[in-house]
């Protein structure tokens, strides 16, 4: 099969791109904006990408177009179509489908799938999860919305299968003696995808997640996000609902018991097995986020030791645990694959450090773009470094649900535990500087990454750790802090 892919370069289509091409088909694609990293690691797959969505490509004949949700009817200020290839494959009858609905049809089938869908933790729990089926020899395939350093790859086919060999199922055998009652016969090789919530596509306004039918759901954590498309909590509640409604009854849900609003969900109706996560679950922890014990019905059933910090990920490990433990791994094996988890790229990886006679300046890169990532994510930082250490915290509110204003008024609660912080404010609908105001000289604002950067630079000192949060490129402003901070005084 031939699949032209519009809106390639995305994580999720960039991924499903990969996983197509493992399985044997021709691969094409298109985006706006081809660039590094995915552009060369689809090139590197030998996948054939077009700058555009110019209506020429109609000549390349795929057996089908598959969407992104990047694409939409939308025109251009002088009354053309943002997406002419968009316009000519309606106009002609073409075949054309959702990445999801692909996904669904040619990879999931046959699969035990294990779907992480919440709010925050999506990519970090799908790689924990992936990471410890790998060490307990399931050879798990994986689709995840970033690069889990221990595969070095965001997707997979998994299953040891050779290219070109046709997906099916395949039996992996019965759950590990003693795993529990919860414990469940895999229904072929374990499919572990990262679930979002956001649309499938512009003719598909449903969640991506309720095209994937897992066996396993996991639900992380649940708040108001994606204001460009949800109204309200109570739309995105309606949306888990969905998902939970296609859980098999031998299937299982794992879900943060701490979180009122999936509580709301599952009052819905839920016709699986469910297993909590957190204070008032089955699956609960006791010690520092960086050591501590696993619970389970209270009873001590394994340690985790690793070198992550925040409650954020000891939850997101509770999750991964829980849900291995469906397809019985036992909690012991999957404590001890954590142990040796190196976590996802962009989530507090530490880009580079300048050497000063009094001491090292550190600056990190993390993807926390909501206002609780934010919290949790500087909290982590400061659990580890302890009381004294000076954290600068550099961010920029670029999800579409920030630029929205829609959670602005909860920054200055995210940023309490950084000492100073730095707002990109560039492409914003709203006032920054008013909204951090209340922060009062522990505050500074931006329009441009130059600017920026000479705020930063003015104030950093030996033994600071700059943390730089944002679910885009921020204008590499990572490179250009180090550069500069490395320039003679």
């Amino acid at each position: 099969m031939h699949i032209h892919i519009l809106g390639i370069c995305g994580t999720f289509m960039g991924g499903l791109a990969a996983l197509a091409r493992e399985a044997g088909h021709r691969v094409t694609g298109c985006d706006a904006g081809v660039y590094p990293p995915m552009s060369d690691q689809l090139r590197a797959l030998d996948i054939a990408l077009i700058e555009g969505f110019a209506a020429d490509q109609l000549a390349l004949k795929p057996d089908v177009f598959v969407v992104g949700n990047v694409v939409s009817r939308a025109r251009t200020p002088d009354g053309a179509p943002k997406f002419p290839l968009m316009e000519a494959i309606l106009d002609a009858g073409l075949p054309y489908t959702s990445g999801p609905q692909w996904l669904a049809e040619h990879v999931l089938q046959g699969r035990h799938v294990m779907a992480i869908a919440g709010t925050h933790g999506k990519t970090t729990t799908t790689a924990m999860l992936a990471w410890i089926l790998e060490a307990a020899g399931r050879a798990p395939g994986f689709l995840i919305g970033g690069v889990p350093l221990n595969f070095g790859v965001s997707a997979r086919l998994g299953g040891h299968l050779d290219a070109g060999a046709p997906i099916c199922a395949k039996q992996v055998g019965a759950p590990s003696e003693g795993s529990g009652a919860h414990a469940a016969a895999s229904m072929g090789t374990p499919f572990v995808i990262e679930a979002d919530e956001y649309d499938t596509a512009f003719f598909d306004k449903r969640s991506k997640f309720v095209h994937y039918r897992p066996r396993t759901a996991v639900l992380n954590n649940l708040e108001f996000d994606h204001a460009d498309i949800f109204d309200d909590l109570a739309a995105i509640e309606r949306q888990f609902h969905h998902l939970v409604r296609t859980v098999p009854s031998t299937g299982q849900v794992v879900f943060n018991a701490q979180e009122e609003s999936l509580q709301r969900v599952l009052a819905k109706g839920c016709w699986s097995v469910t297993a909590g996560f957190g204070a008032g679950g089955e699956w609960s922890a006791e010690g520092e986020a960086s050591d501590f014990a696993v619970l389970h019905h209270g009873r001590r059933v394994a340690q985790v030791g690793w070198a992550l910090t925040g409650l954020h990920n000891q939850m997101n490990a509770l999750a991964a645990i829980a849900a291995a433990h469906h397809i019985g791994v036992p909690a012991e094996a999957a404590a001890a694959a954590l142990a040796r988890f190196q976590n996802v790229k962009r989530r507090m990886e530490i880009r580079g450090t300048v050497s000063r006679p009094q001491g090292e300046i550190t600056v990190y890169d993390d993807f926390a773009h909501h206002p609780t990532a934010i919290r949790t994510t500087v909290d982590g930082l400061r659990r580890k470094l302890g009381a004294e250490a000076r954290i600068l915290a550099v961010f920029e509110p670029r999800s579409n649900t920030m630029k929205l204003g829609a959670m602005k008024a909860q920054l200055p609660w995210s940023l309490e535990a950084a000492d100073l912080s730095f707002c990109h404010s560039g492409g914003l609908g709203w006032d920054a500087s008013a909204v951090l105001a209340a922060m009062g000289d522990k505050a500074s604002v931006a329009s441009d990454i130059d600017s920026l950067l000479a705020q930063v630079t003015a104030v950093a000192r030996p033994g600071d750790h700059i943390l730089c949060m944002s679910n885009g490129g921020f204008g590499n402003v990572h490179a250009k802090l180090l550069e500069a901070l490395a320039k003679p005084l």
